[in-house]
């Protein structure tokens, strides 16, 4: 289970997200980027962060922790915007948070060089959450100490939304022509071959039971939350190994040498070096 933690600060809202997520602080003295229940997009973009968020950490890519977080409204009486003030007054309760990078910045493809094998392993997780929100035009991917970073999972399995719908919608390929790596040249082949075993009957159990009941509760035809979570599971189980099969990429792979990381732009190539060598010689 996640654990669970209280917000005792409201820092700054984050404009950059739709739904406009803040920064917090918390009794375990952490600090935390917060997602509302209260935003617009409701309930289901806090489940589909949790279970995104927490099988992509079960699956070795980084995503940052995820914690409960107790809001009582009154920490932001003293917020002067009002979309603010009405933001917090409709979350009170039980929200999520995830833990603040200090110093991350957005991904930028110009910038950083992706590895082949890492992006594959992206891409193919991508798909099998049906994930059309990491574009060129907002990446949703932090750098941080040099290394990628998985946010924002909200407007993803959108199956979810119409669950009468979800078994033919999960079986639907995945485009990825408009990827933000996918001029890296992603190893999707690789990626499916180590990563899709791993996605069991099991795994996806432990992975929905991170979700509160309360997030799931008063589902529209289901008994019970229980019903709710196994839903999940039997919508990601079968696309998880398939999905590397139906991943179309009309993107132009643009072939780059070097190791992976910001240390690499900055260098010049293997001869240029050789040449400041010999000229310093």
């Amino acid at each position: 289970m996640l654990s669970e933690v209280i917000a005792t600060r409201y820092v700054t809202p984050l404009r950059e997200g739709g739904s406009l997520p803040g920064i917090v602080e918390a009794d375990d003295l952490g600090t935390y980027v917060m997602k509302f229940t209260g935003a617009g997009q409701g309930r289901k973009t806090l489940v589909a962060e949790v279970v995104c968020g927490r099988l992509a950490q079960r699956l070795g890519l980084r995503v940052p922790r995820l914690v409960q977080m107790q809001l009582d409204p009154v920490i932001g009486l003293a917020e002067p915007d009002q979309e603010v003030q009405e933001l917090l007054k409709a979350s009170g309760g039980l929200n999520l948070g995830m833990d603040y990078l200090p110093g991350s910045i957005g991904f930028d493809p110009l910038a950083y060089r992706a590895d082949p094998v890492e992006a594959g392993r992206v891409v193919w997780f991508d798909a099998l959450i049906n994930n059309v929100d990491r574009s060129w035009r907002n990446p949703n991917m932090l750098v941080w100490h040099g290394d990628l970073w998985l946010i924002d999972h909200g407007a993803t399995m959108i199956w979810h939304h119409n669950w009468p719908t979800a078994q033919a919608a999960a079986a639907k390929p995945y485009n990825a022509s408009d990827h933000v790596l996918a001029p890296v040249g992603p190893d999707i082949a690789a990626a499916a071959a180590e990563l899709a075993p791993l996605v069991t009957e099991e795994l996806l159990t432990e992975v929905t039971a991170d979700v509160p009941d309360e997030w799931l509760v008063d589902e529209p035809g289901f008994d019970s939350t229980d019903a709710v979570r196994r839903a999940y599971v039997e919508a990601l189980l079968p696309r998880a190994a398939t999905i590397h099969e139906r991943i179309t990429m009309e993107a132009e792979v643009k072939p780059r040498s070097g190791p992976p990381g910001w240390l690499a732009e900055r260098l010049p190539p293997q001869s240029d070096q050789n040449k400041q060598k010999s000229g310093a010689e």
